[in-house]
Formats: C-alpha cells, sequence, structure tokens
C-alpha cells in the first residue's frame, strides 16, 4: 500500500503584539481596535498619595470648623468623613470620566476592561476592595497583585473588570513603516500574527538596536527566515501587508 500522505502542517503562530510592550488592546463591537497604556505601580501610588493628601486636608478643615458645634459638630464630622473616605474616589471617577484628582494630575483614569468609561457599580466594588488590598499592611495584596498582573491591576480592578490607564488626549497616529522591499508572507498570517508584525515594524524605533534584533528573531523564527534578515524581511511583510510600495 502507499503510505499515507502526512497532514497539512498548520502556520506556525507568530506571538502577539501583546508581547512587546505593556499595551492592552481592545475590539469594539464595532470593530475598530483601541489600544490603551496600562498604568504602572508608581504613578498609581503617586496618584493615590495625591488623593490621600486631599482628602486628608479637607478633613482637616472640616474637623476645624466643626469642632465649634460640640458633640452635634464630631457626629456631623463622623458622617462626612465616612462619606468623604468611600465616596470620594467613586464620586469623581464616575462624574469626571474616570479621574480623581490624582489621577487627573497624574494623566491617569478608571476604564472597564472594554475600554468604555467606568459605572457606578465597577467603581463602588473596586474601591470598597481597597480594605482587601491593604491587607495584611501597606496596601501589601494590592502591590503583589498589580507586580504580578500583566495590566498591573490590584484585586479591586480584578473584581471589578476595570483597568487604570494612561489618558491619551491626543488622538494617535500611525508611525510610518521604515524603508523596505515589499513581500508576501511564506503563508496566511492570521490576525493576530499580522498585528504583531505590524506592530514591531511601527514601533522598533522606540527599541534598542538589542532589543529590536531580539524582538525581530522571535517574530521571524516561525517564518523561516534567517535571524541575520530578520528585521529587513518583517518590515517588507509589514509593508507588504498595508500595500504600502
Amino acid at each position: 500500500m502507499p503510505p499515507s500522505p502526512s497532514p497539512a502542517r498548520s502556520a506556525p503562530s507568530v506571538p502577539r503584539a501583546g508581547l512587546l510592550d505593556t499595551r492592552y488592546q481592545v475590539e469594539t463591537p464595532e470593530g475598530i481596535d483601541l489600544l490603551l497604556r496600562p498604568a504602572s505601580l508608581l504613578p498609581r501610588c503617586l496618584a493615590y498619595g495625591v488623593d490621600l493628601a486631599i482628602r486628608g486636608l479637607i478633613m482637616l478643615v472640616m474637623f476645624l470648623l466643626l469642632i465649634w458645634l460640640g458633640r452635634f459638630g464630631m457626629g456631623l464630622g463622623l458622617i462626612l468623613t465616612f462619606l468623604l473616605t468611600w465616596w470620594y474616589m467613586v464620586a469623581f471617577e464616575v462624574l469626571n470620566q474616570g479621574r480623581s484628582p490624582g489621577k487627573q494630575l497624574l494623566g491617569l483614569k478608571v476604564v472597564h476592561d472594554d475600554g468604555t468609561p467606568v459605572g457606578w457599580s465597577a467603581s463602588l466594588v473596586r474601591n470598597l476592595l481597597r480594605c482587601i488590598d491593604m491587607l495584611p499592611f501597606g496596601y501589601t495584596f494590592g502591590i503583589l497583585s498589580s507586580l504580578w498582573h500583566p495590566a498591573f491591576k490590584r484585586l479591586g480592578d480584578l473584581a471589578a473588570g476595570t483597568l487604570v490607564v494612561y489618558r491619551e488626549d491626543k488622538p494617535a497616529v500611525r508611525p510610518p513603516l521604515p524603508e523596505a522591499q515589499p513581500l508576501r508572507a511564506p503563508f496566511a498570517l492570521s490576525l493576530d500574527e499580522q498585528r504583531a508584525i505590524l506592530g514591531f515594524a511601527e514601533r522598533q524605533g522606540t527599541l534598542s538596536a538589542a532589543r529590536r534584533a531580539e524582538v525581530a528573531a522571535i517574530l521571524a523564527e516561525p517564518l523561516g527566515v534567517a535571524t541575520e534578515q530578520a528585521e529587513a524581511q518583517l518590515n517588507g511583510i509589514a509593508r507588504g501587508l498595508l500595500g504600502q510600495p
């Protein structure tokens, strides 16, 4: 009997563009890609420190004024302190496009995982769970969760389905592709594979030479491209995908 034909080899998968950096990509129901930049631990801590200082100053002034009302003033002060502690962040995040004063100063905002503006329920959940993030002391759980998660989410964000991102005030402009001869890929590429190659070609100018060579080698290996030709071949395939001469 003639040997049975070997099964067709499926095209290897090129690593996703998300491996190149910390950008968070969301596809809307209309098929539009949104690129969000998750905020890392340091700017989030600085923003929270600013909000903490503002709340502390408000409470100090409030008690200095209410102390003149005696026991009634102290009782009223406790109620206002409760409201300020638990609703300060929620009110600003929902009514000010995801930005508390601290986040606004640091250029951050809170959004849902799909990039839509944060709502009351999600904001309330993420802020109520700060009491868990603070355990056992000094925001230990929150810090460990942020360092572990690729989008720097603390436990409150994981439970609420929210994300703290940098606010993009200007529309993103697609960077020009490097000069290269347009090439066709050796096999049909999936959408994620095309995004990975285009992402590398568009953003390689922001990478060091060593990092650029390293990433190019990773992307080119499934394509069967020699390492020394990886950058030029990927740039050519990127131009071919966009139909650029």
